[in-house]
């Protein structure tokens, strides 16, 4: 069984991998796009994608991609703590630091405080970062990455847990056709669906919502993401307590009726990874 992930050894995505199929054989791919067309394309069984942190918020890519292209559906959530570590080969005042835009906007302000001339790029993911730092060992470069990427590419970690908020999670999508069975704890059932609302109903999205809340049924999350037809068009992601099925389905039901639009991105168990 072959598990698609954001790339290369070493990265978050990686580590949630390992703990959901510790395995499988995993195949390292350089983008999210990338992971998620190789499970279009029927290349891998399973495809694991960061969907959101807590601090940053959604990572687009994914979210608009699933909403967008083909129909893909996320199985299984996994939540990993998340914790950025400096890195680099011997150099203790770097003068450029790579890392994953989300990583870097995490430690920023530590980055800011203590290495403020330090020019800050890009990369893919945070493994791709710490391996190129180790493969210009004579460049006065560090990255920000997990303690698994030091580990993987012989680097050390020249300020730890640099991340600005201690509590910070990273929520990680497992597509599939079906859930396999995950050995971490199990924290909560969940649907994510996508609303389109049609332009001839006052207060739709009021109403939309509204068959969830009148049920007692808990939204985790809502979000509005551009529709990519016209400015001001927009589609709004939820997420539902999905505890009770039946009562779930009553409410899609009702969206119907009522004319709003849905495309279920992820009927899914939750699971937690341990902060070690």
């Amino acid at each position: 069984m072959k598990i698609a992930y954001l790339g290369p050894s070493g990265s978050f995505t990686h580590n949630a991998a390992l703990s959901a199929f510790p395995k499988a054989e995993l195949v390292a791919y350089s983008t999210i796009t990338e992971v998620l067309k190789a499970y279009q394309d029927k290349e891998v069984s399973f495809a694991i994608v960061p969907v959101e942190n807590s601090i940053e918020g959604s990572v687009h890519e994914t979210t608009d991609y699933l909403f967008h292209e083909g129909n893909m559906l996320a199985v299984t959530e996994i939540i990993q703590p998340i914790k950025q570590q400096l890195m680099a080969v011997t150099v203790t005042q770097p003068e450029k630091i790579f890392s994953h835009p989300q990583a870097i906007a995490q430690g920023k302000k530590y980055i800011t405080e203590h290495y403020p001339k330090a020019q800050l790029e890009t990369t893919a993911s945070t493994a791709y970062a710490a391996r190129f730092v180790a493969e210009n060992p004579d460049k006065p470069y560090a990255a920000i990455a997990p303690q698994a990427a030091a580990d993987q590419y012989g680097l050390t970690v020249i300020a730890k847990d640099i991340q600005e908020i201690e509590e910070n999670f990273t929520r990680f999508w497992v597509l599939g056709e079906k859930a396999e069975q995950i050995d971490l704890p199990k924290i909560a059932d969940k649907l994510s669906l996508a609303l389109t609302l049609p332009d001839n109903l006052p207060g739709a999205l009021y109403k939309g919502l509204s068959v969830f809340a009148w049920r007692g049924i808990d939204l985790t999350k809502i979000e509005s993401r551009p529709l990519k037809t016209m400015l001001g068009e927009y589609f709004f992601m939820i997420d539902v307590n999905n505890e009770d099925q039946q009562l779930v389905q009553y409410a899609l039901s009702e969206l119907t009726s009522l004319g709003i639009g849905y495309k279920i991105l992820g009927n899914y168990s939750v699971y937690m990874m341990t902060k070690d």
